[in-house]
């Protein structure tokens, strides 16, 4: 479980990096090359896609963090998580589950997203 809890973390890590050049490097290592992430909002294909996701999600929501809450469930090569996004030390508005799916290296491959508490004017 230990391995799970890790790549969830690093997962959210890659989601908080703000310096573009840094987090194409997390990337890189993180998630396949064609790797797809889905949410209700957006549909991305590819490293690059998710890391226009994730810049599109820091340009609007500036200085807010992802962060674990709970405990990472896991089977097969599955992983089930859920995160909190709001500013630091601060209750989060926004909260949702992911599950990712795993490669037989340890690379996300996919990614289906579900938000769970989503603030009206967000």
């Amino acid at each position: 479980m230990t391995a799970t809890t890790d790549l969830a973390q690093r997962y959210l890590d890659a989601w908080n990096l703000t310096d573009p050049a840094a987090r194409r490097t997390v990337l890189a290592g993180l998630f396949t090359a064609d790797a797809r992430y889905t949410d209700p909002l957006v549909a991305a294909e590819g490293r690059e896609a998710i890391d226009a996701t994730i810049a599109a999600v820091q340009q609007r929501f500036p200085g807010f963090v992802f962060r674990l809450a709970g405990s990472v469930d896991a089977h097969h090569d599955q992983v089930r998580f859920s995160w909190e996004l709001g500013p630091a030390g601060h209750e989060a508005p926004i909260a949702g589950s992911d599950v990712a799916v795993i490669d037989g290296e340890g690379r996300i491959a996919t990614v289906l997203g579900f938000l769970d508490r989503v603030p009206a004017a967000a």
